[in-house]
């Protein structure tokens, strides 16, 4: 119970700088990971409204 398996790699001393930048690694892998679900869902983009913006004829009017 109490010796150690070969198999498993001690643990080495990493930097606070290091542990920080793997964290935020994982946090970012997951993250992606969950953006690819979302999107598969949402393929299509929303429809636009195809009617052009009447221009303003205030200008015109004004004679600016």
């Amino acid at each position: 119970m109490t010796e150690n398996n070969p198999t498993e790699a001690p643990k080495k001393k990493i930097s606070l700088q290091e542990a920080m930048r793997q964290q935020l690694e994982n946090k970012k892998n997951q993250a992606s990971a969950g953006k690819r679900n979302v999107n598969a869902d949402h393929s299509t983009k929303k429809m636009k409204s195809q009617q052009t913006k009447k221009p303003s004829n205030t200008r015109r009017k004004m004679g600016v």
